[in-house]
């Protein structure tokens, strides 16, 4: 069906412009790599379909042949998380891949839609905003059906136009993952630095003097259990999702809180403070910042602030509960609650760790932060490239590109 609009170009119904949409093939997987690889839903990964995330079973090309995806096919999650529902990926490679469980295999006809450009088109917020009126939510996860998903509408421009659309949100996309991978190069930079410097703590290939955190600490603090509000408090408070696995203060989310004079000292972080996340989920559960603003901010009771003594330097101690090593010990300590997981702050302190000569972790502090003044250009450089994107996104599917 087509149906014209304000927009310039004529509006059609996905399920008019798709060759087939199906699920994917049934079969248990496991990590072994045993026959042809096969999709699932983490294969979908920042965008694409990466092909060091797929699952096996055993699967041989033989006798499954309508299985194989091919080039310019979209997948699609249609069995996840709510926020998760939808995300998707083309696949544009040559390797012989199996279409597997819990996500849709999206063929564009190609005599009519470039895939490409379907691929952008999916993605909008318009595309969105007519796809949550068919989400059926459930007790783990969420689900769309095809047929629903058939009859949501996208601008259909002729081919040529279809083409240069897709070429121009192209080169928006390509500036992004590069400011991206720049991001990453920093961090994978900061994570070679601390091998250089420390050794694998594992190995303690240096034979640094083995201690625990209580011997590098002088105040051990948890957070308030106040109730934080969305608008109104005297100072932000920072809750277990202002920081990331990796260990950044992430503020895009803040609440607020009014606290008394003695309580500003037992709840405030200041400039140096480590932060420590003790109850999440088990793979969550330990995420480690240090606190680098000059304002204070409040922290909420699921966080753990720590003051580090003369013998250590807070970049120091994140970087090493951060480190691979850090992040296997402290999932191998936390007990798990009614599906959360805990590490209290005596546990904490008596977590094992190596404690080299203070100027040398120091030494480590100055250069970590260099590069993350460095790495704060390139994020604001990659938001104002995302903003691009998306403007160009809304102009090319509102017909004025």
């Amino acid at each position: 069906m087509i149906r014209k609009t304000s927009c310039p170009y004529n509006h059609v119904r996905l399920g008019d412009i798709l060759e087939f949409s199906r699920n994917g093939l049934t079969v248990k997987q496991s990590a072994v790599s045993d026959g042809l690889p096969i999709t699932r839903i983490e294969t979908i990964y920042e965008g694409e379909v990466d092909l060091g995330r797929v699952g096996y079973g055993g699967i041989e090309k033989k006798g499954n042949e309508k299985w194989l995806l091919r080039r310019g096919d979209i997948l699609f999650s249609h069995i996840n998380s709510i926020p998760y529902l939808g995300k998707c990926a083309i696949f544009d490679r040559d390797e012989e891949v199996i279409h597997g469980m819990n996500l849709l295999c999206l063929r564009p006809m190609k005599s009519v839609v470039y895939p490409k450009y379907l691929l952008y088109a999916i993605r909008t917020g318009q595309f969105r905003r007519q796809l949550e009126k068919y989400i059926k939510p459930a007790v783990n996860q969420a689900s769309l059906a095809i047929s629903d998903i058939k009859t949501i509408e996208i601008p259909m421009p002729p081919l040529s136009g279809q083409r240069r659309i897709a070429a121009i949100l192209d080169k928006a996309d390509a500036i992004r993952r590069k400011r991206q991978q720049a991001i990453q190069l920093a961090d994978e930079f900061l994570r070679s630095v601390f091998l250089d410097m420390f050794g694998d703590p594992a190995r303690n290939p240096k034979a640094w003097p083995k201690g625990t955190i209580r011997d590098l600490v002088s105040e051990v603090k948890y957070g308030t259990s106040k109730k934080a509000n969305k608008t109104n408090g005297k100072y932000p408070i920072l809750r277990m999702n202002n920081i990331t696995y990796q260990g950044d203060l992430d503020l895009a989310d803040l609440k607020y809180v009014d606290l008394g004079e003695n309580e500003e000292t037992k709840y405030l972080a200041k400039k140096g403070d480590l932060l420590f996340n003790r109850t999440n989920s088990k793979d969550l559960v330990g995420k480690t910042t240090v606190y680098d603003l000059e304002s204070p901010m409040a922290i909420a009771g699921y966080l753990i602030r720590v003051r580090s003594n003369n013998k250590s330097n807070p970049y120091y101690i994140s970087a090493y509960l951060n480190s691979k090593h850090g992040k296997t010990t402290l999932y191998s300590i936390c007990k798990n609650i009614i599906g959360m997981a805990n590490i209290n702050a005596q546990e904490l302190q008596d977590i094992g760790i190596l404690i080299p000569p203070v100027h040398l972790q120091n030494q480590y502090a100055e250069i970590v932060n260099n590069v993350k003044q460095k790495r704060a250009t390139l994020i604001k450089s990659l938001d104002d490239s995302i903003t691009l994107a998306k403007s160009l996104t809304q102009r090319a599917f509102r017909g004025e590109l």
